[in-house]
């Protein structure tokens, strides 16, 4: 994306002064516009515009450092599996604030008077991304604390405050198992336990089906995970559901080797359920790394196959490692072609 083009998709600072004024304001200790002081692009933007901003607040002289996201008015649902800024917006007011977790605090959404399109005004975390860290710890600690997350909200699923979330159920399941066996007919071939293993999905969703439910990040990779001196703080809840927490576990240990999957796994636990896992744990966690795997091969966005030397198509480069994990979980329960 080139500079003159990120720039038509922000708001003038003008604009943007006015829109945080008008957030901002609201709270006691503000009284008075807001000066916006500094103002960087997101190096880690993805499905949504983004900016790091940094303001001084009327009255006390305070300053923020804030965390913008802002709306589009196209916006691409994933069949489903995210939602857009309003959404997200409510995931912070409704679902993490009153739990007081280490998740941005949320400023409030503001919706932009000339597009009418909506800003997410979180905190920024300062920090690096989990899978970023040196601390080779760094993935064991989100394991734990998605563990306490999901404990947490284990009870909640009946209050008015997340009945907003969507829900799994077997037709969203199931359509990852279906557009993945679409999109990579070209390697049957070459990768001839796939569309097996799309097909035997069909006998491990009703383990994700009636597995206790939780509200689950949706996306807990470590690219959404800030972690800074031993404690973790989870970002970009666009995708957050009610579904088996499992599957947050499945994402977070992705293509980590044995050892920290093995460590992490045993963080949850301790984290989820002090007195121990129930019993069929292990048999929920392998339908969710199965689940995980086909939820990424099967985004058609994702997955545009590349031309190789011979001039035959082959799979884009960041499905080598579903791919890879997937047919290790085919191999163990003895999926063949």
């Amino acid at each position: 994306m080139t500079a003159g083009s990120r720039s038509r998709r922000l708001p003038s600072r003008a604009q943007l002064a006015r829109g945080l004024s008008s957030v901002l304001g609201s709270r006691r200790s503000v009284a008075g516009p807001v000066t916006v002081l500094d103002r960087k692009p997101n190096p880690y933007e993805s499905t949504f515009p983004s900016e790091i901003v940094t303001c001084r607040l009327a009255g006390n002289g305070g300053r923020l450092r804030l965390f913008i996201k802002y709306g589009t008015k196209e916006f691409d649902g994933v069949y489903g599996h995210r939602g857009d800024v309003s959404y997200e917006a409510k995931v912070y007011r409704d679902v993490l604030q009153p739990l007081r977790t280490s998740t941005p605090t949320f400023y409030g959404l503001y919706r932009d008077q000339n597009g009418g399109v909506p800003w997410l005004i979180i905190e920024y975390l300062k920090g690096v991304q989990s899978s970023h860290s040196h601390d080779p710890n760094a993935t064991v600690r989100a394991a734990e604390w998605i563990g306490a997350f999901h404990a947490a909200n284990e009870p909640r699923l009946r209050e008015a405050g997340v009945k907003f979330l969507r829900r799994y159920d077997a037709p969203y399941y199931l359509g990852w198992a279906r557009r993945t066996d679409r999109l990579f007919a070209y390697v049957r071939d070459r990768v001839p336990w796939l569309s097996p293993m799309c097909r035997e999905f069909r006998a491990l969703v009703p383990r994700l089906l009636a597995a206790p439910k939780t509200v689950i990040h949706g996306e807990y990779f470590g690219l959404n995970i800030i972690y800074r001196n031993g404690i973790c703080g989870t970002t970009d809840w666009q995708s957050a559901a009610i579904a088996p927490g499992e599957i947050d576990l499945a994402s977070v240990t992705h293509s980590w080797p044995p050892e920290i999957v093995r460590k992490s796994e045993r963080a949850y636990i301790r984290s989820r359920w002090p007195e121990g896992a129930p019993d069929d744990f292990e048999d929920i966690l392998e339908a969710a790394r199965v689940y995980m795997n086909l939820r990424w091969l099967g985004d058609p966005s994702l997955m545009v196959p590349r031309v190789g030397s011979s001039g035959r198509p082959i799979p884009p480069r960041k499905a080598k490692k579903f791919l890879k994990e997937l047919g290790g979980i085919a191999e163990k329960i003895g999926v063949v072609a």
